[in-house]
């Protein structure tokens, strides 16, 4: 009878022990969120969808080190500090190029809620990393009233650079052009026309 209570009481304690090790004694308190964006960041989202129809796509929260990266010529120092600052900007939405996901324009939502208010302030490190790898920064301050054509209007504006850089792309010509079809063999006989003289 002792003997099935030392053996019971060890049983607990090895699951308790088998349960604490399991998740290495880290417990998980996260619930769903109702939704993903806020109401203005949805709003705004479903303008930005209308407004640019089926040429982009929009990607949100993007972070700025998963849209940049450091040139190869910058010491392993300067790299280390750039991506150091760079890895807590985050950005708004970004419109990616259908064809090849390659970004094209980052968005971010600027309003005065609260006390200090979101990106009230221009951040000039987001700016100038941005501008430096030729990516057009557009920030759409919150209001409520605004229409599809307002946001295209801010969008195109942001974009002219872009349309100028595919217009070029289309009206240059192409550098190797296919040589002309040459026979590969003979068309006739050369003994025929030797014979026929």
């Amino acid at each position: 009878m002792e003997l099935a209570i030392i053996l019971m009481i060890l049983l607990v304690v090895v699951a308790i022990s088998a349960t604490k090790l399991s998740d290495n004694g880290v417990t998980f308190p996260f619930r769903r969120k109702p939704t993903l964006f806020t109401p203005v960041e949805h709003t705004f989202l479903n303008l930005i969808d209308q407004a640019i129809g089926n040429e982009f796509r929009v990607l949100c929260r993007v972070r700025l080190n998963d849209l940049l990266m450091v040139k190869h010529s910058i010491s392993r120092k300067q790299a280390s500090s750039a991506l150091s600052r760079a890895s807590g900007r985050q950005l708004d939405f970004v419109l990616c190029s259908r064809h090849d996901m390659s970004p094209v324009l980052a968005i971010d939502l600027v309003h005065n809620s609260g006390k200090e208010g979101y990106k009230t302030q221009k951040d000039w490190f987001v700016s100038g990393a941005l501008d430096s790898a030729g990516i057009p920064h557009a920030r759409i301050k919150v209001q409520a009233g605004y229409t599809v054509e307002d946001i295209r209007e801010c969008i195109e504006t942001k974009l002219i650079p872009y349309r100028r850089n595919l217009q070029k792309l289309a009206q240059a010509p192409t550098h190797n052009p296919a040589p002309p079809r040459r026979p590969t063999r003979p068309v006739r006989s050369v003994r025929s026309n030797k014979a026929a003289a």
